[in-house]
């Protein structure tokens, strides 16, 4: 009986993780329009959290389970198409699919991606600080390269590799603590 106990207690605890991971989605949503200028380019606020992103799913991971993890997945990516809907009808917008659609493939599949990678590193490695941080590294290159073909169809401009990869930069230096912070985090609830 105390088994039963614990285990509910682990998937409600859970419940806290996948909320976090849920507000970050929809705060790197509502920060996409905030931008800063650097070397002549416009970069969203956004870019700042899309790590811990990936981070919170990978804790997820690390101190649940797999299933628990792609089930924040799944919630997350819903619930932020839902706000996407619910803010443009709210504010008197039109519905941009092609934006929703884009953002929301390169979030699945980016997050699928690194939760993937990230298991197989947990299970079959002893965890190398330098394969999570490429874990992270990639999972962002991947997020970029979807909702760059399927959103904005324009990788032949200039300024668009500016940015792209000033972004990249920004974000890898952001990884770096993210990924020491993570190969520090146990595996299991206890």
């Amino acid at each position: 009986m105390r088994k039963k106990t614990k285990n509910k207690d682990s998937y409600k605890e859970c419940w806290v993780y996948i909320l976090l991971l849920t507000t970050l989605v929809i705060l790197t949503e509502s920060l996409k329009y905030y931008t800063f200028p650097i070397a002549g380019v416009s970069l969203s606020y956004s870019i700042f959290l899309l790590p811990f992103v990936y981070f919170i799913t990978n804790y997820i991971d690390k101190k649940y389970d797999y299933k628990k993890a792609i089930s924040s997945i799944a919630i997350s990516g819903v619930l932020f198409v839902c706000y996407s809907a619910i803010i443009s009808f709210g504010l008197g917008q039109r519905l941009i699919l092609s934006s929703i659609s884009g953002e929301f493939i390169g979030y699945v599949i980016s997050q699928l991606v690194n939760l993937t990678i990230f298991n197989f590193i947990q299970n079959n490695t002893k965890s190398p600080l330098l394969l999570i941080y490429l874990n992270y590294i990639f999972s962002l290159i991947v997020y970029y390269m979807f909702y760059t073909l399927i959103y904005l169809k324009m990788i032949l401009l200039d300024q668009y590799w500016k940015g792209y990869f000033l972004t990249l930069i920004i974000q890898i230096i952001i990884c770096i603590p993210i990924a020491i912070i993570d190969k520090k985090i146990q595996r299991g609830t206890e």
